[in-house]
């Protein structure tokens, strides 16, 4: 594996160039994954005609089933999941491209009828199709699967940068930067990085794409956009659901693994990263990496003044009682697995030295909401004695990632009257209203992107292991010292009260979205 993601070079392939002929192969087929995002998704892009013209899903799994069970599980799927609904002529001419082969995943037999099939599809086609294998397996099954595809000859090394061979790997990405690397280690022993496409579904939200847009093509916020105008940023992912039927799994991830390693400091670099050069895969990821190099590191030592944790108790939502974490299927009755947190982080680079990012995702939150808020500098008060101190409210500029996704940006203007006052506003741009229609989901525009081999928006080796780094620290600290008060929120709240402590000695509050 080399260590110099500059020896890897930007994809060929140009925006909107469907290659002629494509077969997926989904590993994990049979599991929720494939049939409430996958598929529904591969249906809407056949749908809107943006799949190759010669297409085919081959569904791989433990399981026992047949082509036409598989199609109609599938159609169940689309059914309840997609978000245009079923159109059943589409659908049937959708279906017609589903396949499945049961096989182990550790066990040479299988793989060998998979290689037999798609052999099988490369014959009929008149130039070579690209091959795509998606891993909607358990994350200990990652680096086998590879190892097994590349054994068997259906995936191996390729120099050309449109390399015609492609694996999307499912998150989580290691557990810490120790498995991280060694699953990169083993991802590069059978698979050049240019083929390898890690996907985090946050990054095809057409919000977090016009991150970019919004500041770079926009003339009047990139000057603003630096530690002389900004105070500071929260960047927030609050969930309503607890863990529901994962309880086994959260308990081993927790808050920080599941979605700051990944999503939050996603979000981070793009908010903060400097220009690229141009949109092209290599540059966009280049600059990302260069901002997580500047994220300040968080020693174990400055763990506790840094970052906050909590677990939610038994509470109410939307009028229904709903029980503790402790109580939830799977997770032990003294768990100290963190559910939610909250963590400052400082860039040192010349654009934000001094402006704190505070981070913070949890469960069982007041509201579903995912955003960026960047608050802006109070001016000075002189001209406005007259108003309290309190009432003149700094400009705040949010980007609403989900739900009802759009950009709103506060101001203060004067009300109607005699009084020199000041009253804040907001204008407000919110993506249906002005397109018409809801955006395509995130699995949509990846699933679609993998195909045509632009790999702007999944993460790069390096890119991965800079983010376990950042939050590896908190992990290990917390897990050495027990919280004596959890559970420490009520679901249906905005989280524990040493959050709200922890921006107060900063001078500074959270949002209520």
């Amino acid at each position: 594996m080399t260590s110099d993601p500059h020896s890897y070079l930007p994809t060929g392939l140009s925006q909107n160039k469907r290659p002629h002929a494509c077969l997926l192969t989904i590993f994990g087929a049979s599991g929720d994954l494939t049939k409430r995002k996958l598929i529904p998704a591969l249906y809407n892009l056949a749908l809107e005609n943006r799949l190759p013209e010669r297409f085919a899903v081959v569904g791989y799994a433990r399981s026992e089933m047949s082509h036409d069970a598989f199609r109609e599980k599938m159609r169940e799927g689309v059914g309840e999941f997609s978000r245009t609904g079923l159109n059943e002529s589409v659908w049937q001419q959708f279906a017609s491209t589903l396949y499945y082969i049961s096989g182990d995943y550790k066990e040479p037999e299988g793989y060998q009828s998979l290689k037999d099939f798609i052999d099988g599809f490369d014959r009929g086609s008149r130039v070579l199709p690209v091959r795509v294998f998606y891993l909607a397996t358990p994350p200990e099954l990652y680096g086998t699967v590879i190892e097994r595809i590349s054994a068997v000859g259906l995936a191996s090394k390729e120099s050309d940068p449109e390399s015609r061979t492609r694996v999307i790997i499912e998150k989580p990405f290691g557990t810490d930067l120790y498995t991280a690397r060694e699953l990169n280690r083993r991802v590069h022993e059978a698979l050049d990085e240019r083929q390898v496409y890690r996907i985090d579904h946050y990054l095809g939200k057409e919000t977090v794409q016009n991150i970019m847009v919004f500041r770079f093509a926009n003339a009047v916020f990139e000057p603003i956009w630096n530690r002389r105008y900004v105070d500071h940023v929260q960047i927030t992912a609050a969930e309503t659901v607890g863990v529901e039927n994962r309880g086994g799994y959260y308990e081993k991830a927790g808050v920080v693994r599941d979605m700051f390693q990944n999503h939050l400091l996603q979000l981070l670099s793009l908010t903060a990263m400097e220009p690229p050069i141009g949109f092209s895969a290599f540059a966009v990821r280049d600059e990302k990496v260069k901002l997580l190099r500047a994220v300040r590191p968080i020693a174990s030592e400055e763990v506790f003044e840094a970052a906050v944790r909590g677990q939610y108790a038994s509470g109410k939502m939307e009028g229904k009682e709903v029980p503790g974490y402790r109580q939830e299927p799977g997770v032990a009755k003294d768990s100290a697995t963190a559910t939610y947190a909250a963590i400052k982080f400082s860039i040192d680079n010349w654009r934000w030295e001094s402006v704190p990012f505070y981070l913070r995702s949890g469960k069982r939150l007041a509201k579903r909401v995912t955003e960026i808020a960047i608050q802006f500098k109070r001016p000075p008060l002189l001209l406005f004695k007259a108003c309290a101190v309190e009432d003149l409210n700094p400009n705040v500029l949010v980007i609403r990632i989900q739900p009802d996704e759009g950009v709103s940006l506060r101001f203060e203007v004067k009300p109607p009257g005699p009084d020199l006052c000041v009253s804040p506003l907001s204008l407000d741009f919110k993506y249906e209203q002005a397109f018409g229609s809801s955006p395509p989901e995130a699995y949509e525009t990846l699933l679609e992107d993998c195909i045509e081999g632009d790999s702007t928006l999944f993460t790069r080796h390096d890119e991965v292991e800079l983010a376990w780094s950042l939050v590896d620290p908190i992990i290990q600290t917390w897990d050495g010292i027990k919280p004596s008060d959890f559970p420490n929120y009520e679901a249906g709240s905005w989280g524990p009260k040493k959050a709200d402590e922890f921006l107060q000695r900063d001078g500074r509050r959270w949002r209520q979205p």
